[in-house]
């Protein structure tokens, strides 16, 4: 009892294995097939979801002298390990002018132009794979969500004693949601992880896995690269802040992994319209590669 069975070709059954039926129940439970993204769905999602993020990302209490305790800690235990070089870094910046107020406009802009560029990018051009790498952001977002509230930070430019440089402050640029009057409206000790590594990190890999031209995947893994030099220099966050960031993508491609079945660039670059297509002929095309995208249907004659 409690055997499935299945007909073979002679007519006859024979019994199947219930762990062999088990394991393609979740099997298909867990591989999604990538339907074609609609435009105006995907602009309500990510805004939505961004203003969801921010509003639970703000209600989370400042709890200020423990976000000040973990920052102690914090640059003690990189001065434990030799890495404490924010301060120079900070400080060496800041000295040329040009330099760290490009660097703040950095910090304020292409955290977002970027990663809506890289989306829409990615609708445009990778419609099978839209879904998979979206996911893998809202979920990166929505761990980052649980640092915030169970380990509160202060970023070193609000350190005691530490003598780092708010650089937006001092050049009166624009964009720090946690200086100046906006800081008012934006919760200043959210700096674990550092979602601008997360953000970028993203970016960098989605361009690096799916483009073909060698100048764009190399300027892909500079972004993250040039990023983590930003927020370090603007004192916006410790390189600890940044291994938090890069924990929390690692969370956010498990939980695309384990929804399609595949990682994001192996699924197909193109959606599969519904109906039945003619076959193709020749070896079938190989996931993740722009082969199936190339191959031309041969329609079948006598």
């Amino acid at each position: 009892m409690g055997e499935t069975t299945v007909k073979s070709l002679d007519s006859r059954t024979t019994p199947s294995s219930p762990i062999v039926a088990d394991e393609g129940r979740f099997a298909r439970l867990r591989a999604r097939s990538p339907r074609r993204p609609t435009i105006w769905f995907e602009i309500l999602l990510i805004a939505v979801s961004y203003w969801t993020y921010s509003l639970i990302r703000n209600a989370v209490p400042e709890q200020k002298a423990e976000a000040l305790r973990n920052a102690d800690w914090i640059w003690r235990t990189e001065e434990s390990l030799g890495l404490a070089f924010e301060h120079a870094v900070n400080h060496a910046v800041n000295s040329v002018t040009w330099l760290i107020v490009s660097m703040n406009y950095y910090y304020a802009t292409l955290h977002f132009v970027v990663t809506i560029g890289v989306l829409v990018w990615l609708y445009r051009w990778h419609p099978g794979r839209y879904a998979a790498f979206r996911t893998v952001l809202f979920a990166t977002t929505g761990v980052a969500l649980v640092g915030y509230y169970l380990y509160p930070l202060a970023p070193p430019r609000l350190m005691n004693g530490q003598n780092f440089v708010d650089t937006v402050l001092v050049h009166h640029t624009w964009g720090s949601m946690a200086s100046g009057n906006l800081k008012h409206v934006s919760n200043q000790y959210a700096a674990m992880p550092s979602m601008h590594i997360g953000w970028s990190l993203w970016c960098g890999l989605t361009i690096f896995l799916l483009a073909r031209a060698p100048w764009a995947r190399i300027l892909g893994l500079l972004y993250p690269t040039a990023t983590l030099v930003v927020i370090v220099a603007t004192a916006n966050h410790f390189w600890m802040d940044a291994v938090g960031g890069v924990l929390c993508l690692s969370f956010g491609f498990a939980v695309s992994y384990f929804w399609y079945g595949s990682r994001p660039h192996r699924l197909p670059k193109l959606v599969e319209p519904a109906a039945s297509t003619p076959q193709r002929s020749g070896p079938p095309p190989v996931a993740g590669t722009d082969r199936e995208d190339d191959a031309e249907p041969v329609a079948s004659g006598k």
